[in-house]
């Protein structure tokens, strides 16, 4: 593997986050303004279990104990993968940082940061991943094919997280599955 980290986005996702300094990794971060107080999301955001209700792709989080996860994620062409999450750094009200096992299948990291918008409305949500595609660039090829490339899916996930936050569900347009279908 290369020395070679890729920022892919001009947020303010610093290079410094990366937990993975010596492989092929990729770097995302993205930043939404959510009309609540930091507390409340953090709260929300702290709560693991709560994540499969905007993370499309998540599966499932079991909590093992206050620092330690077991997620599972849905990967392309149907398959899924897992991998235990450690929670490195916990600043309540302020931000969440994690990182993968050394033994997940798909090595990653990150944090999330909850600041008080400068606007005065509401709090800046920063999510900040680093991740290393299996197969390298053919995965990561793959993965977007399929739309479940991380770089998206922070976008979508952050989307989801604001509408929720703000209005109590996430909008869909897809219909309910007991609504009746035209014929």
């Amino acid at each position: 593997m290369s020395d070679k980290i890729s920022h892919t986005m001009a947020d303010d996702a610093p290079i410094s986050t990366a937990k993975h300094p010596n492989m092929d990794a990729m770097l995302i971060g993205r930043t939404v303004t959510i009309n609540r107080p930091r507390e409340d999301l953090y709260a929300y955001w702290r709560d693991l279990r709560n994540l499969p209700n905007f993370m499309e792709n998540v599966r499932a989080i079991r909590v093992i104990d206050d620092r330690l996860s077991r997620w599972t994620v849905a990967a392309p062409a149907g398959q899924t993968v897992e991998w235990d999450s450690i929670i490195v750094e916990d600043e309540p009200g302020r931000l969440i940082a994690w990182k993968s096992s050394q033994d997940a299948d798909i090595l990653n990291s990150g944090r999330i940061e909850f600041r008080d918008s400068p606007a005065g409305r509401g709090t800046e949500v920063t999510a900040t991943i680093l991740y290393d595609p299996p197969a390298g660039a053919a995965g990561k090829l793959v993965a977007k094919l399929f739309q479940k490339e991380p770089n998206i899916q922070a976008r979508r996930e952050l989307r989801r997280f604001k509408q929720l936050m703000e209005t109590g569900e996430v909008s869909t347009a897809k219909p309910p599955h007991a609504a009746p279908r035209a014929e």
